[in-house]
């Protein structure tokens, strides 16, 4: 099933916008259809603040001004992409999701976040959040395999 066609209908937390951004050699064309499909405004994703604090790191690092402003600009100006702020409510939750499964602080934030947005699927390349039961979460890595 195509990646866009399990997405339709659904609000997806975060995007994995280093594959889209970058252009991954083993991923852009994976989640380019999900980049189209939220700038179009067809899809609908939230993503944490704090995803803007981890993508900036490394253009600012490597003074890569455009390249940061592109992440800028994807995270704060598709249209359907929503950056939600880190409520007591989402702390709280990241917090019970740290507890439960172990998480690292950033991913559970995004787990916390998704849910608190009312997201119903979670995309992601990271194995370990396969763990989690509150929330259907997808794998890139699932969707490549069909494209072979």
């Amino acid at each position: 099933m195509a990646i866009i066609e399990e997405l339709r209908n659904t609000i997806v937390g975060t995007a994995p916008f280093i594959y889209f951004i970058e252009r991954n050699d083993n991923f852009h064309t994976i989640v380019q259809p999900v980049f189209a499909a939220l700038d179009a405004g067809t899809l609908q994703a939230v993503t944490s603040t704090i995803t803007l604090a981890e993508v900036l790191v490394q253009p600012l690092r490597n003074n890569r001004p455009k390249l940061a402003q592109r992440y800028r600009e994807i995270l704060q100006d598709s249209v359907g992409l929503s950056l939600i702020n880190v409520t007591p409510d989402v702390a709280e939750r990241t917090a019970q999701f740290r507890a439960a499964y172990q998480l690292r602080t950033p991913d559970a934030i995004q787990i916390a976040t998704a849910l608190q947005a009312n997201a119903t699927h979670f995309l992601t390349n990271d194995r370990q959040l396969r763990k989690i039961t509150e929330i259907k979460v997808l794998l890139l890595s699932d969707f490549q395999r069909e494209l072979k």
